[in-house]
């Protein structure tokens, strides 16, 4: 079955290579236009488009793929699959693949549609989650489920960690979603929406730490954020972003507070509980543990961290 591949988080280049050892033929790879990185903001390639070149398969990046549903036509392919693509496909694109465009999500949906599912399911507690293979309509993430396979979340698990987890499900889920839908042995269920529940694209100005919050709900948003875009508080006025934080008990001193700094970490009262900050990055900084923070004398019993409600 010849299919078109998109994709653009670097992630996503698991499922990708999956689908060729699994031994589809993938006619062209669909995804973001170069991005200017580094101080220079030169262009760059993600490496999604990267892996596609370097296997000899035709890429298309255009900003806005609606504009070229005729050329995807002109493929010949059968389905497309995407996975954290970036783009809202429009009923042109869809009827481009005779056998249809199929979605890895990473959530249980109707759960976490959306642009954020795997912060989402860490922000809100969730014990499990897991992939989707859908077959896309035009709704966002409302399609009927092909494939559906689940995972705990550990309580250690960061926006990165359980990502790593999902992506690499999500390339079993499709190689064996495809092989129904060759046979022609597939089925689907409807999403109940009732249950539905949805999330926005993470940005920055999400990410503030309320210390007057729970210490549990603090150390879930450290978690989410982790490797980007970083919870943060300020420190004599000063960002600090932080990376990892784990509950403790709580010692009485005002919500934002350091009531304790030693080699074990930086304990912050929170409005419930402390948080025990672990690893940390200063302003213009690399990430480093709270006992160097200590042990540099950046931190001290007594200090406030304000952020969110409490800036």
């Amino acid at each position: 079955m010849k299919i078109v591949y998109a994709g653009s988080d670097p992630r996503s280049l698991v499922p990708f290579r999956a689908l060729r050892e699994a031994g589809y033929c993938v006619a062209a790879v669909v995804t973001q236009p170069d991005k200017p990185t580094g101080r220079k903001r030169v262009l760059t390639p993600n490496p999604v488009k990267c892996a596609a070149q370097e296997a000899g398969i035709p890429v298309l990046d255009p900003p806005k793929l609606r504009e070229h549903a005729a050329e995807l036509a002109a493929l010949g392919a059968d389905c497309m699959v995407t996975c954290a693509y970036g783009q809202l496909l429009t009923e042109e694109v869809l009827a481009a693949f005779p056998r249809g465009v199929f979605n890895v999500h990473t959530s249980l949906l109707p759960r976490w549609r959306g642009a954020s599912p795997i912060q989402h399911a860490i922000l809100a507690g969730d014990a499990e989650t897991g992939v989707t293979v859908m077959r896309t309509e035009l709704g966002l993430d409302t399609g009927d489920i092909l494939l559906q396979r689940r995972i705990p979340v550990a309580e250690t698990d960061t926006f990165g960690t359980l990502a790593d987890k999902l992506f690499a499900l999500g390339a079993e889920c499709i190689v064996v979603a495809l092989r129904e839908v060759a046979a022609g042995t597939e089925t689907y269920t409807k999403q109940d929406g009732a249950f539905a529940t949805l999330c926005k694209k993470i940005k920055k100005e999400d990410c503030p730490i309320d210390f007057s919050q729970p210490a549990e709900a603090i150390c879930r948003l450290v978690r989410a954020m982790d490797p980007e875009p970083l919870a943060f508080a300020y420190l004599g006025g000063k960002l600090v972003n932080v990376c990892f934080a784990s509950p403790a008990a709580g010692t009485g001193g005002a919500p934002g507070e350091v009531v304790r700094a030693d080699k074990t970490g930086i304990y912050v009262q929170a409005g419930e509980g402390c948080v025990r900050l672990e690893t940390l990055q200063f302003e213009g900084g690399k990430r480093i543990k709270a006992a160097d923070a200590v042990n540099g004398r950046k931190v001290a019993v007594g200090d406030r961290f304000t952020g969110g409600g409490l800036q």
